[in-house]
Protein backbone atom coordinates (compact mmCIF):
# COMPACT_ATOMS: atom_id res chain seq x y z
CA UNK A 1 0.00 0.00 0.00
CA UNK A 2 1.74 3.32 -0.66
CA UNK A 3 2.82 5.64 2.03
CA UNK A 4 1.24 9.48 2.27
CA UNK A 5 3.02 11.56 4.45
CA UNK A 6 1.77 14.70 6.43
CA UNK A 7 2.11 16.60 8.91
CA UNK A 8 1.67 15.32 12.54
CA UNK A 9 1.09 14.07 14.93
CA UNK A 10 -2.28 12.24 14.09
CA UNK A 11 -5.19 13.97 15.29
CA UNK A 12 -4.82 17.29 13.45
CA UNK A 13 -6.55 19.20 10.82
CA UNK A 14 -3.42 18.20 8.34
CA UNK A 15 -4.37 14.64 8.92
CA UNK A 16 -7.96 15.55 8.09
CA UNK A 17 -6.96 17.19 5.01
CA UNK A 18 -4.90 14.53 3.82
CA UNK A 19 -7.82 11.95 4.30
CA UNK A 20 -9.96 14.34 2.24
CA UNK A 21 -6.96 14.59 -0.41
CA UNK A 22 -5.92 10.83 -1.10
CA UNK A 23 -9.98 10.15 -0.86
CA UNK A 24 -10.14 8.21 -4.07
CA UNK A 25 -7.27 5.55 -3.39
CA UNK A 26 -6.10 3.33 -0.54
CA UNK A 27 -2.85 4.26 1.01
CA UNK A 28 -1.56 4.45 4.50
CA UNK A 29 -0.67 7.89 6.27
CA UNK A 30 2.36 8.58 8.07
CA UNK A 31 3.03 11.89 10.13
CA UNK A 32 6.11 13.70 10.15
CA UNK A 33 7.04 16.40 13.02
CA UNK A 34 7.72 19.31 10.27
CA UNK A 35 6.64 20.54 6.91
CA UNK A 36 10.05 20.37 5.52
CA UNK A 37 10.64 16.49 6.76
CA UNK A 38 7.39 15.81 5.38
CA UNK A 39 8.44 16.98 2.25
CA UNK A 40 11.91 15.60 2.71
CA UNK A 41 10.47 11.85 2.65
CA UNK A 42 8.93 12.75 -0.92
CA UNK A 43 11.64 13.78 -2.20
CA UNK A 44 14.02 10.91 -1.52
CA UNK A 45 11.17 8.21 -2.61
CA UNK A 46 10.24 7.21 0.97
CA UNK A 47 6.26 8.27 0.71
CA UNK A 48 4.39 8.47 -2.36
CA UNK A 49 3.21 12.15 -1.48
CA UNK A 50 2.63 14.59 1.18
CA UNK A 51 -0.87 16.71 2.11
CA UNK A 52 1.11 20.04 3.87
CA UNK A 53 -0.66 23.49 4.69
CA UNK A 54 -0.25 26.37 2.46
CA UNK A 55 -2.62 29.27 3.91
CA UNK A 56 -5.16 29.97 6.23
CA UNK A 57 -7.62 32.97 6.40
CA UNK A 58 -6.66 34.47 9.57
CA UNK A 59 -3.02 33.57 10.02
CA UNK A 60 -1.75 33.52 6.47
CA UNK A 61 0.60 31.42 4.68
CA UNK A 62 2.38 28.69 5.86
CA UNK A 63 6.00 29.67 5.42
CA UNK A 64 7.33 26.54 6.18
CA UNK A 65 5.94 25.18 3.38
CA UNK A 66 6.56 27.69 1.13
CA UNK A 67 10.30 27.67 1.61
CA UNK A 68 10.64 23.87 1.38
CA UNK A 69 8.66 23.91 -1.91
CA UNK A 70 11.46 26.03 -3.78
CA UNK A 71 14.63 24.56 -1.79
CA UNK A 72 16.00 21.41 -3.26
CA UNK A 73 14.39 18.99 -6.15
CA UNK A 74 11.52 20.04 -7.83
CA UNK A 75 8.11 19.25 -6.73
CA UNK A 76 4.87 19.76 -7.68
CA UNK A 77 0.96 20.33 -6.32
CA UNK A 78 -1.60 17.66 -7.82
CA UNK A 79 -4.60 18.25 -5.60
CA UNK A 80 -6.01 21.15 -3.01
CA UNK A 81 -8.62 21.23 -0.17
CA UNK A 82 -10.03 23.94 1.40
CA UNK A 83 -11.11 23.02 5.24
CA UNK A 84 -13.23 25.00 7.63
CA UNK A 85 -11.36 25.80 10.56
CA UNK A 86 -13.49 25.09 13.25
CA UNK A 87 -12.24 23.39 16.61
CA UNK A 88 -13.46 20.60 19.33
CA UNK A 89 -13.63 21.29 22.64
CA UNK A 90 -12.23 17.68 23.72
CA UNK A 91 -12.47 17.07 27.73
CA UNK A 92 -12.08 14.24 30.22
CA UNK A 93 -15.21 12.40 30.95
CA UNK A 94 -17.46 13.83 33.98
CA UNK A 95 -16.67 17.69 33.55
CA UNK A 96 -18.98 19.58 33.23
CA UNK A 97 -18.37 23.23 30.74
CA UNK A 98 -19.01 25.41 33.81
CA UNK A 99 -15.81 22.98 35.37
CA UNK A 100 -13.28 23.17 32.80
CA UNK A 101 -10.17 25.18 34.58
CA UNK A 102 -7.56 24.71 32.18
CA UNK A 103 -7.58 24.35 28.36
CA UNK A 104 -4.60 23.44 26.33
CA UNK A 105 -4.25 23.55 22.27
CA UNK A 106 -1.60 25.40 19.40
CA UNK A 107 -0.91 28.65 19.99
CA UNK A 108 -2.65 29.41 16.46
CA UNK A 109 -5.27 27.57 17.68
CA UNK A 110 -5.72 29.42 20.96
CA UNK A 111 -5.83 32.96 18.86
CA UNK A 112 -8.46 31.54 16.78
CA UNK A 113 -10.82 30.72 19.68
CA UNK A 114 -9.78 33.62 21.69
CA UNK A 115 -12.95 35.58 21.84
CA UNK A 116 -15.10 32.02 22.50
CA UNK A 117 -13.09 30.88 25.21
CA UNK A 118 -13.53 34.68 27.32
CA UNK A 119 -17.27 34.17 26.45
CA UNK A 120 -17.80 30.78 27.36
CA UNK A 121 -15.08 29.65 29.59
CA UNK A 122 -13.80 33.00 31.41
CA UNK A 123 -12.28 31.69 33.99
CA UNK A 124 -10.00 28.86 32.54
CA UNK A 125 -6.12 29.08 31.93
CA UNK A 126 -5.18 28.39 28.71
CA UNK A 127 -1.65 26.46 27.96
CA UNK A 128 0.14 26.22 24.84
CA UNK A 129 0.96 22.90 22.87
CA UNK A 130 2.86 21.58 20.22
CA UNK A 131 0.04 20.84 17.86
CA UNK A 132 -3.95 20.29 18.87
CA UNK A 133 -3.23 16.87 18.96
CA UNK A 134 -0.99 16.98 21.48
CA UNK A 135 -3.39 19.64 23.18
CA UNK A 136 -5.81 16.81 23.13
CA UNK A 137 -3.33 13.96 24.06
CA UNK A 138 -1.95 15.76 26.98
CA UNK A 139 -6.01 16.56 27.90
CA UNK A 140 -6.07 12.88 28.03
CA UNK A 141 -3.63 12.40 30.10
CA UNK A 142 -4.75 13.96 32.62
CA UNK A 143 -2.49 17.00 32.21
CA UNK A 144 -4.87 19.47 31.58
CA UNK A 145 -9.07 19.55 31.89
CA UNK A 146 -9.84 20.02 28.39
CA UNK A 147 -8.13 20.45 25.08
CA UNK A 148 -9.21 22.74 21.77
CA UNK A 149 -8.35 20.43 18.77
CA UNK A 150 -9.93 19.42 15.47
CA UNK A 151 -12.89 17.24 14.91
CA UNK A 152 -10.68 14.36 13.82
CA UNK A 153 -8.80 13.67 17.51
CA UNK A 154 -11.63 12.31 19.51
CA UNK A 155 -10.98 9.42 16.82
CA UNK A 156 -7.53 9.16 18.11
CA UNK A 157 -8.00 10.18 21.66
CA UNK A 158 -11.93 7.68 22.70
CA UNK A 159 -11.06 8.50 26.30
CA UNK A 160 -12.18 12.16 25.94
CA UNK A 161 -15.47 13.60 25.29
CA UNK A 162 -16.76 16.36 23.07
CA UNK A 163 -18.41 19.07 25.43
CA UNK A 164 -18.65 21.71 22.28
CA UNK A 165 -18.21 21.63 18.39
CA UNK A 166 -17.88 24.41 15.38
CA UNK A 167 -15.86 26.38 17.31
CA UNK A 168 -14.47 29.81 16.37
CA UNK A 169 -14.18 33.27 16.20
CA UNK A 170 -14.61 33.65 12.67
CA UNK A 171 -17.23 31.31 11.52
CA UNK A 172 -16.31 31.38 7.66
CA UNK A 173 -12.02 31.13 8.52
CA UNK A 174 -10.26 28.21 6.15
CA UNK A 175 -6.99 26.29 5.49
CA UNK A 176 -5.88 25.51 2.14
CA UNK A 177 -3.87 22.34 1.60
CA UNK A 178 -2.11 21.27 -1.21
CA UNK A 179 -1.36 17.02 -2.13
CA UNK A 180 2.66 17.31 -3.31
CA UNK A 181 4.78 14.85 -5.10
CA UNK A 182 7.67 14.37 -7.63
CA UNK A 183 7.17 15.91 -11.21
CA UNK A 184 5.49 13.45 -13.28
CA UNK A 185 2.45 13.28 -15.51
CA UNK A 186 0.19 15.93 -14.41
CA UNK A 187 -3.89 16.13 -13.76
CA UNK A 188 -5.97 16.03 -16.80
CA UNK A 189 -7.13 20.04 -16.98
CA UNK A 190 -10.84 20.34 -15.55
CA UNK A 191 -11.74 23.91 -17.26
CA UNK A 192 -12.23 24.69 -13.14
CA UNK A 193 -7.96 24.58 -12.30
CA UNK A 194 -5.37 26.31 -10.80
CA UNK A 195 -1.61 26.74 -11.27
CA UNK A 196 0.87 28.16 -8.70
CA UNK A 197 4.43 29.03 -9.17
CA UNK A 198 7.52 30.92 -8.16
CA UNK A 199 9.27 33.78 -9.32
CA UNK A 200 12.55 35.63 -8.78
CA UNK A 201 13.14 39.30 -10.47
CA UNK A 202 15.76 41.60 -10.43
CA UNK A 203 15.92 44.18 -8.29
CA UNK A 204 14.58 47.02 -10.59
CA UNK A 205 12.44 49.33 -11.49
CA UNK A 206 8.95 48.25 -12.70
CA UNK A 207 10.20 44.30 -12.77
CA UNK A 208 6.99 43.21 -10.78
CA UNK A 209 4.55 44.98 -12.94
CA UNK A 210 6.36 43.53 -15.80
CA UNK A 211 5.55 39.88 -14.99
CA UNK A 212 1.89 40.52 -13.56
CA UNK A 213 1.70 42.65 -16.98
CA UNK A 214 2.57 39.38 -18.76
CA UNK A 215 -1.18 37.22 -16.92
CA UNK A 216 -2.62 40.35 -17.18
CA UNK A 217 -2.44 40.41 -21.09
CA UNK A 218 -3.60 37.01 -21.45
CA UNK A 219 -6.72 37.21 -19.57
CA UNK A 220 -5.31 35.55 -16.29
CA UNK A 221 -7.00 36.06 -12.95
CA UNK A 222 -4.58 36.33 -10.62
CA UNK A 223 -5.78 34.70 -6.85
CA UNK A 224 -2.86 35.10 -4.62
CA UNK A 225 0.68 36.61 -4.33
CA UNK A 226 3.25 37.18 -1.76
CA UNK A 227 6.54 37.80 -1.34
CA UNK A 228 9.38 35.57 0.72
CA UNK A 229 12.93 36.56 0.97
CA UNK A 230 15.35 34.82 -0.19
CA UNK A 231 17.83 33.80 2.26
CA UNK A 232 20.87 34.05 0.57
CA UNK A 233 20.55 37.35 -0.95
CA UNK A 234 19.14 40.11 1.08
CA UNK A 235 16.57 42.45 -0.22
CA UNK A 236 15.74 39.95 -2.94
CA UNK A 237 12.74 38.13 -3.15
CA UNK A 238 10.45 35.30 -4.53
CA UNK A 239 7.45 35.77 -5.33
CA UNK A 240 4.45 32.76 -5.14
CA UNK A 241 1.39 33.54 -7.43
CA UNK A 242 -1.42 31.28 -7.57
CA UNK A 243 -3.63 31.91 -11.14
CA UNK A 244 -6.79 30.27 -12.87
CA UNK A 245 -5.71 27.66 -15.49
CA UNK A 246 -3.93 25.00 -16.20
CA UNK A 247 -0.52 24.59 -17.51
CA UNK A 248 -2.32 22.29 -20.88
CA UNK A 249 -3.77 26.05 -21.35
CA UNK A 250 -2.51 28.26 -24.24
CA UNK A 251 -2.75 31.28 -22.73
CA UNK A 252 -1.23 29.57 -19.21
CA UNK A 253 1.40 28.28 -21.49
CA UNK A 254 1.99 31.08 -23.75
CA UNK A 255 1.99 33.03 -20.08
CA UNK A 256 4.20 30.58 -18.37
CA UNK A 257 6.86 31.18 -21.36
CA UNK A 258 7.21 34.64 -21.12
CA UNK A 259 7.89 34.60 -17.39
CA UNK A 260 10.79 32.27 -17.87
CA UNK A 261 11.91 34.61 -20.19
CA UNK A 262 11.56 37.66 -17.99
CA UNK A 263 12.06 36.52 -14.52
CA UNK A 264 15.72 34.84 -13.13
CA UNK A 265 14.16 31.71 -11.92
CA UNK A 266 10.53 30.44 -12.24
CA UNK A 267 9.41 27.33 -10.08
CA UNK A 268 6.72 25.49 -11.83
CA UNK A 269 4.69 24.11 -8.50
CA UNK A 270 1.75 22.54 -10.13
CA UNK A 271 -1.23 22.84 -12.21
CA UNK A 272 -4.17 21.11 -10.07
CA UNK A 273 -8.03 21.28 -10.17
CA UNK A 274 -9.31 23.84 -7.69
CA UNK A 275 -11.13 23.21 -4.30
CA UNK A 276 -14.41 24.73 -5.42
CA UNK A 277 -14.33 23.52 -8.60
CA UNK A 278 -15.38 27.06 -9.82
CA UNK A 279 -14.63 27.25 -13.52
CA UNK A 280 -11.96 29.74 -14.75
CA UNK A 281 -13.70 32.87 -16.55
CA UNK A 282 -12.09 33.50 -19.89
CA UNK A 283 -12.38 36.24 -22.40
CA UNK A 284 -12.96 35.53 -26.09
CA UNK A 285 -9.19 36.78 -27.15
CA UNK A 286 -7.71 34.58 -24.41
CA UNK A 287 -9.43 31.74 -25.02
CA UNK A 288 -8.49 27.82 -26.85
CA UNK A 289 -9.57 29.03 -30.16
CA UNK A 290 -8.13 32.55 -30.16
CA UNK A 291 -4.69 31.04 -29.94
CA UNK A 292 -5.72 28.66 -32.44
CA UNK A 293 -6.49 30.61 -34.65
CA UNK A 294 -3.88 33.11 -34.39
CA UNK A 295 -1.17 30.11 -34.61
CA UNK A 296 -2.93 29.38 -37.71
CA UNK A 297 -2.82 32.88 -38.87
CA UNK A 298 1.10 33.19 -38.07
CA UNK A 299 1.69 29.56 -39.84
CA UNK A 300 -0.12 31.07 -43.03
CA UNK A 301 2.49 34.44 -42.84
CA UNK A 302 5.62 32.06 -42.32
CA UNK A 303 4.31 29.53 -45.24
CA UNK A 304 4.06 32.38 -47.52
CA UNK A 305 0.14 31.24 -47.40
CA UNK A 306 -1.01 35.14 -46.81
CA UNK A 307 -0.57 38.24 -48.84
Amino acid sequence: MPQIAYLGPPGTFTEQATRQLTGGFEAELVPFETVPLALAAVRAGDVLAAGVPVENSVEGSVPATLDTLTTDDPLVAVQEAVLPVQFDLLARPGLALSEIGTVASHPHALAQVRGWLAENLPGASVHAASSTAAGAAAAAAGEFDAAISAPVAIEHYPSLVRLAGGVADVRDAVTRFLLVRRPGALPEPTGADRTSVCAVISDEVGTLADMLAELSLRGINLSRIESRPLRERFGEYRFFLDFDGHVADARIGDALTALHRRCSTVWFLGSYPKADRSPAGVRPSASEQAFEVAAKWLDDIRAGRLA
